[in-house]
């Protein structure tokens, strides 16, 4: 496809790695965009290239330090708009606070849709992202959003392990991702199990029951994200209590804070397959862990819409994201 001289992708800092794989896959130069602070820690920006009428997408994950990288998003988008680019795109392979998508209780924030207004006004005219927490928050944006699926690269990378599809189910952790284990049961030829839990508190979950035939079979969880592990650790207990050969866990979103790394490392969990939409540091990396890309996944997708061409192409009609 052919790329668009007024193609340009910057980064910030939250994930430079991401950006510098994108890039190569795309096959143009990297724009400069130096992103430094003041003595008290604000954060300042400049773009080092004129932008004036390009097609600028800027690759910053929310993730942890989550208010550090939200403000350097919000702080190169400004900068951008005041710079006359064309259109920007928000590049977000993990959009932070997307958890708190709904109002839980009578005093309570609706903080995904105040993120997603705060991209907006800082200069944003599109988002491309993986795996939202939940779909609804596509409608927080009055702007284009590109939600992309990580589960075909998950599934295609299953399917290369050579399981054996008569001893093989996938394994929702919760009834609200029945739909994607669905799409990955589609995908793999394989039946679905769904962990029964309560979550009494964020970050606390409690197994309740396990429906589905999982004795003797290779349980293959997945999820969106893996945050402090309790949710993916407990389902993998409650599978092997339940008579599982073994355990593969399976999810887009390395978070992996607090307890997460040493929790799982003594987990009953045979493989732990992520992708890196999160830098995933070498301390907290695992033996049994497997990290896919989702560069050449971002860097096809930043071509087709820098085209005007379809994105949705990328990857089947028929997948669910939750």
């Amino acid at each position: 496809m052919t790329l668009p001289s007024g193609l340009r992708v910057l980064s910030g800092t939250a994930h430079p790695q991401l950006a510098a794989s994108i890039i190569e896959h795309i096959g143009i130069e990297p724009s400069q965009c130096i992103v430094s602070r003041f003595s008290d820690g604000e954060v300042r920006v400049d773009i080092d290239e004129s932008v004036r009428g390009k097609d600028i997408f800027v690759v910053q994950p929310t993730c942890a330090p989550v208010n550090e990288n939200l403000v350097e998003l919000l702080i190169i988008l400004d900068a951008l708009k005041r710079a006359s680019a064309r259109r920007i795109t928000a590049v977000l392979p993990y959009y932070g606070y997307a958890r708190q998508d709904k109002k839980r209780g009578p005093r309570e924030p609706i903080s995904a849709r105040l993120v997603a207004d705060m991209i907006t006004v800082a200069g944003a005219s599109r988002l491309l992202t993986i795996d939202l927490h939940v779909q609804q928050i596509q409608g927080f944006f009055d702007f284009p959003v590109d939600h992309l699926p990580a589960g075909p690269i998950i599934a295609d990378h299953l399917q290369r392990l050579n399981l054996p599809i008569d001893k093989t189910v996938i394994v929702s952790p919760d009834v609200g991702r029945v739909g994607a284990a669905g799409a990955f049961a589609d995908r793999l030829g394989t039946t679905i199990a769904i962990i029964v839990k309560r979550r009494n508190e964020p970050n606390q979950s409690e197994v309740l029951n396990v429906i589905g035939e999982v004795a003797g079979k290779v349980c293959v969880l997945v999820d969106d994200m893996i945050d402090t592990g309790g949710t993916t650790v407990n389902a993998a207990k409650a599978l092997v209590a339940h008579g599982a050969h073994s355990v593969i866990a399976c999810a887009t979103h390395a978070v992996l804070s607090g307890p997460a790394v040493s929790s799982l490392r003594n987990a009953p969990i045979e493989r732990l397959i992520v992708t890196d939409t999160i830098p995933i540091p070498p301390e907290r990396r695992l033996p049994n862990m497997e990290i896919l890309s989702v560069a050449p996944l971002l860097a096809n997708a930043i071509t087709r819409i820098a085209n005007d061409a379809s994105v949705s192409t990328l990857f089947r009609s028929d997948w669910k994201n939750g």
